[in-house]
């Protein structure tokens, strides 16, 4: 089989072997068994094992579920949006700044709308950062300000021109039922309405958050899970200076 088509794979290459896990509203017992096999055949695996289950309460269980698939993905057919920026390290980042701007960058972010968890935001910017990486805080040349979390999105627009800022970051965790494409969504509607879109570099962040989810929701960058300060900052001074050149000219 070619490398550019695959199959999942558990024992031997190609062996279309997977595992899938999910709740469901039903008791724990031998009859939510027989549901979680029904219902992993109707996606398509066959000789479905339920390897382990659990009760989540009186009724809801939890399924853990093996078997196979036919499946093949073309690897050639897949689109992926990526973000095109020279990644650099903290100090690549000072000197970027210093060499190609004559003031302090500013930055605000906010985990926004109803969310409450600031574990991502504080992460790319509080000083001590996540993981070894030191968050914008620590950064020379970078003004970082943080406003926590459920800060509502004229709030931090308010905050943002009262601060005259180059970057505005938004976190999201809360995804149930798509709140975060909709609180985002509202967002730039905000800057569009007050004619504010271009004034801003604007990034989001979070454990569902992507590249092409971002830039069909009208923002510059996304980044998911796994990615640090470094990685907010070396997009955001790079596009800057590329749009302070196009201002230029």
């Amino acid at each position: 089989m070619s490398k550019k088509v695959i199959r999942p794979y558990g024992d031997t290459e190609n062996d279309g072997k997977i595992q899938l896990s999910f709740s469901l509203p039903t008791p724990h017992g031998p009859l939510g068994d027989e549901a979680a096999k029904a219902l992993a055949i109707k996606m398509g695996v066959f000789d479905p094992q339920v390897v382990s289950s659990s009760a989540l309460s009186d009724e809801f269980s939890f399924y853990i579920v093996y078997g196979t698939t036919t499946h093949l993905v073309d690897l050639d057919s897949l689109t992926v949006e990526t973000l095109e920026h020279e990644s650099m390290s903290k100090d690549e980042i000072e000197t970027f700044i210093e060499t190609h701007f004559s003031e302090p960058l500013v930055f605000v972010g906010a985990s926004t709308g109803t969310d409450a968890h600031t574990v991502g935001i504080d992460a790319i910017m509080n000083m001590k950062g996540y993981a070894g990486h030191y968050g914008l805080e620590r950064y020379k040349g970078i003004k970082a300000y943080n406003l926590g979390g459920s800060v509502d999105n004229e709030v931090l627009l308010e905050k943002a021109l009262e601060l005259n800022a180059d970057v505005i970051l938004i976190s999201q965790t809360v995804t149930q039922k798509d709140v975060h494409v909709q609180n985002l969504t509202k967002f730039i509607e905000l800057l569009e309405a007050e004619q504010l879109r271009d004034k801003f570099i604007v990034i989001i962040g979070g454990a569902r958050i992507n590249q092409g989810l971002a830039k069909e929701l009208g923002y510059d960058a996304g980044f998911g899970p796994r990615k640090y300060a470094f990685d907010v900052a070396s997009f955001a001074v790079q596009s800057l200076y590329k749009k302070e050149r196009k201002i230029k000219r």
